[in-house]
């Protein structure tokens, strides 16, 4: 487990605002909802400063715990969807602001949705820290709140237990990305599937997990393969063992997952060992034979050349360099 992720609760308090809205709100908390469901261990619980409000969309939304007796604590993720923001020189009640501020303190992780950052802004939670938001509130962002580093080509960003979204449906690639991040690709991947979502954007859309890419077909029998064998990424098969979970002949596998994926069963494994091994590499401590064993490479030799001939450098250049998470 990563620096970043360590002492995760699953435990996620969504600020309600007034005029939130509700595809800020509804896409992200479907995408821990889901992951819940698949066995992520995701407890929501809906928080705000009045316990009825209205969305930007006129929906009125009720039943929502006082922020007076609902405490984050270390370990747990604050969820702020973004409301529609009116020209108000005190954009943010506050209470909210003074929420926000003590949750973080606590040490629990603040994500926001598009809008959503700028009551990270006026928490002063931005101060010295990559983020993003909507393209239309990027420049009024920077003069607001100038010591934040705000990034406009960017769908999501991570910096430390801060992470901000930039619009609308990007609080969906961003809430993924969280559970990938807690909960390993696999869940990610099964979120993405039962949610019928074509792709998960990386924060710079610069590419696709392979979890999830060649995942865009309707054939169950491949898909039951592509999931037997993310989960199993330590597991040597063979081609009739996987022609059996399909229901399929060996012939028959390879020629519906090629036509269904484009690539053959053992090529995809190979990508899904490949960032499996990148993203240990990257985000935790264990020792390349200890990565190479859970990837379902031979051994710490092979893991080198594999990931030398992939990524084009060795893996300890693919190691993150240690910062501080508060």
């Amino acid at each position: 487990m990563s620096e970043e992720t360590n002492g995760r609760t699953g435990r996620v308090l969504v600020l309600v605002l007034p005029e939130v809205n509700l595809l800020d709100l509804g896409g992200p908390v479907q995408v821990f909802d889901a992951a819940a469901h698949l066995g992520g261990g995701y407890r929501l619980e809906f928080v705000a400063e009045t316990d009825g409000l209205r969305s930007a969309q006129g929906l009125r939304l009720a039943g929502l715990a006082p922020l007076s007796t609902s405490r984050a604590a270390a370990g747990d993720l604050v969820l702020v969807p973004g409301p529609r923001l009116t020209g108000s020189d005190r954009p943010v009640a506050p209470a909210v602001v003074r929420w926000v501020r003590e949750a973080h303190d606590a040490g629990a992780w603040v994500a926001s949705v598009c809008s959503g950052a700028v009551v990270l802004g006026e928490a002063g939670l931005l101060d010295d820290r990559a983020c993003t938001t909507h393209w239309s509130l990027t420049s009024a962002m920077r003069d607001r709140y100038p010591r934040a580093r705000v990034r406009e080509a960017a769908l999501y960003v991570h910096d430390g237990r801060i992470s901000t979204s930039a619009g609308i449906s990007s609080g969906i690639d961003l809430a993924l990305s969280l559970v990938e991040r807690e909960r390993g690709p696999e869940l990610a991947a099964g979120v993405a599937r039962e949610l019928v979502l074509y792709l998960r954007r990386d924060g710079d859309a610069a590419q696709i997990s392979p979890f999830l890419r060649h995942r865009d077909h309707v054939q169950p029998a491949v898909h039951r393969v592509q999931d037997h064998l993310a989960q199993h990424l330590d597991v040597a098969f063979t081609l009739r063992e996987l022609a059996g979970i399909a229901g399929l002949s060996p012939r028959g596998l390879t020629r519906a997952f090629t036509t269904a994926a484009g690539i053959t069963p053992f090529a995809y494994q190979r990508q899904l060992r490949l960032e499996r091994a990148r993203t240990l590499l990257s985000g935790t401590d264990l020792t390349v034979e200890a990565v190479a064993l859970r990837c379902g490479f031979r051994d710490a030799r092979q893991l080198r050349r594999v990931v030398a001939d992939a990524f084009g450098a060795p893996p300890s250049l693919l190691r993150a360099p240690a910062r501080p998470t508060a």
